[in-house]
C-alpha cells in the first residue's frame, strides 16, 4: 500500500516540485492550494506524467481556520497522512514602519495560520497511529532579520517556533517533524529574474532535500533542513 503525503500550496513553485518528487516515489499525493485552476493544471500534468500514482486535489484557502480545518477532515475520509507537509504561504515585502494596516495579520494568517490549523485537524489521527512525519517550510527569513522583510519575516519566525514546540511536544509519540529553511530560491516571488548564471536555487533542490530526510529510518529525524545558494544570501 502506497504511503501517502498531503502537500499544501502545490500547484506552484516549492509545492509543485514536492508533489512531483513525491509522486516519483511512488507516493499518494493528496493536493491543495488557494487556486481551483492553478490545482487541476498541475495534477493534470502530474496525472499525465505519473500514471500509476493516485492523486486528489482540494482547493481551499487556508487563511481561513474552517477551510484547513475542512481540508484535514477531507484528507482523512481518503487516510490518515504519513506525511504531512505545510507549504502554504506568500511573501509581501514592507518595512514595519510603513507597511499597510492589516499586513501582519494577512501574513500571519497564511504562513502560520495555515500550518497550525491543518496540523490540528491531522494530528489525532497520526497520534492514534504513532506514526507520522510534518514538515514546515519556513524560511531563512525564519532565522535571521533582513530589510524588506517586515511582517512576512514576523510570520515566518513564528512558524519556526510553531516548528520548535511541535517537534518538542512530538518527540515521544512517533511523529518526526523537520523545519525546511530555503534562502532565495527561484519561485514566482522572484518576478522576472535572470536566474541564467545559476545566483539563485531551484525549486527541485528544496524538493529533493525532503523527500530524503522522510525516508530515513523511523528512530531518525532531520530537525532542521537549512539550505543557500552556493554564493550566499542575496
Amino acid at each position: 500500500m502506497a504511503l501517502t503525503v498531503v502537500i499544501t500550496g502545490a500547484s506552484r513553485g516549492i509545492g509543485k516540485a514536492l508533489a512531483q518528487h513525491f509522486a516519483a516515489a511512488g507516493y499518494e499525493l493528496l493536493l491543495s492550494a488557494r487556486q481551483a485552476q492553478g490545482l487541476e493544471a498541475t495534477i493534470n500534468a502530474l496525472r499525465e506524467q505519473f500514471p500509476g500514482i493516485t492523486i486528489h486535489g482540494k482547493a481551499a484557502d487556508l487563511s481561513i481556520p474552517e477551510q484547513a480545518t475542512e481540508l484535514g477532515r477531507w484528507c482523512l475520509s481518503f487516510s490518515a497522512p504519513d506525511i504531512l507537509i505545510n507549504n502554504a504561504g506568500f511573501f509581501q515585502p514592507g518595512s514595519l514602519a510603513d507597511e499597510p494596516m492589516g499586513q501582519l495579520e494577512n501574513q500571519l494568517h497564511v504562513n502560520v495560520g495555515s500550518a497550525y490549523h491543518l496540523t490540528r485537524a491531522l494530528l489525532p489521527s497520526m497520534l492514534q497511529r504513532g506514526t507520522g512525519h510534518i514538515f514546515n517550510i519556513c524560511s531563512i527569513a525564519s532565522l535571521q532579520p533582513y530589510p524588506n522583510g517586515g511582517s512576512y519575516s514576523i510570520s515566518k519566525y513564528a512558524l519556526h517556533g510553531f516548528t520548535q514546540n511541535l517537534r518538542e511536544e512530538l518527540k515521544p509519540t512517533g511523529i518526526k517533524v523537520t523545519g525546511v529553511y530555503p534562502g532565495a530560491v527561484l519561485t514566482d516571488s522572484w518576478g522576472n529574474f535572470d536566474n541564467s548564471s545559476g545566483r539563485i536555487m531551484e525549486t527541485d533542490d528544496v524538493a529533493k532535500m525532503v523527500v530524503q530526510a522522510a525516508q530515513l529510518s523511523p528512530q531518525a529525524c532531520v530537525e532542521q533542513i537549512v539550505l543557500r545558494p552556493r554564493l550566499g544570501d542575496l
